[in-house]
């Protein structure tokens, strides 16, 4: 069978994480491994662990390079590029490939896919999704023997330009929840949860700021990239979606103390529709949480469903979606969702910001429920930027929503950089809130900055936004469109603190 030559990596594109473009000629004598990913997919970012695996096991002897070949046109900029490796801690050298040029000359067809190449350049194997660990680790380790048998291996140290640990108080914030007259804030960069008064004062830090799974006292917690929460003012828990750990937590605010309720710690592989108990049941990326009565509402990203779990009992299950990433509504087990990412209730529905999709859609509590549509293109590249109604309306890649009664539904037009409101009589969404430049600027409606902003909160007449790469937390008065940003005086990064400064 003959042998493919890999494809040598252009040197006009520009290339993050390092200090000069690299090329397979340069790195003969080591095996590279081609990551093709975009930073909005969910699949893409469970690759991230198993490569940071593989990098660390063969060090001496394999180079990861990341081709970023972007969905969305706002994946297209360096910038943002960079703001999701920061994000998400990636410590190898990334290739921007906005025009596809490396996509098409190694036949990708899918995010993610994965391309190794020997130590001679030649291409040994392709995979695509995700979970593909063990597959690669065994073709890695077969390779890296046969070649070092023949004293082939050449190990070279790589100048790499990588990212710092953000120093700002808060690190990219993915969501925010007000309730009575307190502040939650999902510290999601340092791993953590701040509890604040609605102006901004800090009250509590809860978790070390070190990411892992531990349940325990607040000082000794610990999550991985929290997102959503919900509150239950009754029994004083605070429910987070622990994310990267696929659990839920609850928060007891009055016991000082965090402990899992439901997840493993591990991620489910299995995407069909299925339940369980639920501390025996793994979970797949939950995002984002709403209460509705005594069940917990979980968006649950990485197998695209909407989950329930039953606050009395503790049991969970998928409450709609097959589990196919599509745009599909219908019953809630033949309708598809891509990526929810965003979650938020009325008496009547569950609003879910499909993010993938680009597109709001609705999931009905009451009798015979159904999924709908209630703006966006319902298709997964129907992408863009423009105002209207149903399925004239584009966003691009939607992350957040907050129902703030009055049949408005607002919405973080995440990488339009713009907050919209639809009404939900009329079927109108509008623009209320931003330029749409990535930006860091308060003031009036449409004259604000945001940049990627991905969680909203709606207390009386006060809009909390989550604004993700810039680092805080603004705050809309709604009678005016007034955007200021939130103070949090005497909040410092995990390594700037001194131990338990904030645990009061």
């Amino acid at each position: 069978m003959a042998r493919i030559r890999a494809p040598e990596l252009p040197q006009d594109l520009p290339w993050l994480n390092c200090d000069r473009p690299l090329s397979l000629k340069d790195l003969k004598g080591r095996m590279v491994l081609l990551d093709f990913w975009t930073y909005c997919c969910i699949n893409c970012l469970h690759v991230l662990p198993d490569l940071k695996y593989l990098e660390e096991k063969y060090k001496d002897s394999l180079t990861v390079i990341g081709v970023h070949t972007a969905k969305f046109d706002n994946e297209k900029e360096a910038e943002n590029i960079q703001q999701a490796i920061w994000r998400y801690g990636i410590q190898h050298p990334v290739l921007v490939d906005n025009d596809s040029q490396v996509w098409q000359s190694y036949v990708v067809r899918a995010w993610p896919t994965i391309v190794l190449i020997d130590l001679e350049g030649y291409i040994v194997g392709r995979v695509s999704g995700e979970g593909k660990r063990e597959a690669l680790d065994d073709l890695i380790g077969r390779g890296v023997q046969e070649y070092r048998e023949k004293g082939a291996i050449f190990s070279q140290d790589l100048s790499l330009s990588l990212p710092q640990p953000l120093e700002t108080p808060i690190a990219f914030p993915g969501k925010v929840l007000a309730e009575g007259d307190r502040l939650y804030i999902a510290d999601s960069g340092h791993h953590r949860i701040v509890i604040t008064t609605l102006e901004g004062e800090v009250q509590q830090v809860i978790g070390t700021g070190t990411a892992g799974l531990q349940d325990g006292r607040w000082d000794e917690a610990q999550f991985a990239s929290p997102q959503g929460m919900a509150i239950d003012p009754e029994t004083q828990c605070l429910y987070v979606a622990d994310t990267e750990n696929h659990a839920i937590r609850c928060v007891y605010l009055q016991a000082g103390r965090v402990e899992t309720i439901a997840g493993t710690g591990q991620q489910s592989r299995m995407i069909y529709p299925h339940s369980g108990p639920g501390l025996e049941t793994p979970l797949n990326s939950p995002w984002d949480l709403a209460k509705v009565g005594n069940f917990l509402m979980i968006a649950m990203a990485g197998s695209h469903q909407i989950w329930a779990l039953d606050l009395n009992d503790g049991l969970l299950g998928t409450y709609a979606g097959t589990g196919a990433e599509a745009c599909v509504d219908g019953s809630l087990d033949e309708a598809a969702f891509a990526q929810p990412s965003g979650v938020a209730a009325n008496d009547c529905d569950l609003f879910v910001a499909d993010s993938e999709g680009s597109s709001i859609r609705a999931v009905g509590l009451e009798t015979d429920p159904v999924v709908r549509t209630i703006c966006g293109s319902g298709n997964l590249f129907g992408f863009g930027d423009s105002d209207g109604e149903g399925e004239a309306v584009r966003l691009q890649h939607c992350l957040g929503v907050a129902y703030g009664g009055n049949h408005q539904l607002w919405i973080a037009d995440t990488y339009n950089h713009k907050i919209k409101r639809v009404d939900l009589r009329s079927g109108v969404c509008e623009t209320l809130l931003g330029d749409g430049q990535p930006g860091f600027q308060d003031g009036q409606g449409q004259q604000a900055q945001f940049y990627e902003p991905s969680g909203l909160s709606q207390l009386g007449s006060i809009l909390f936004i989550a604004d993700t790469n810039n680092h805080t937390i603004r705050r809309v008065d709604m009678a005016t469109l007034t955007v200021t940003t939130l103070p949090l005086p005497g909040l410092c990064a995990p390594d700037l603190c001194f131990p338990n400064l904030l645990q009061k």
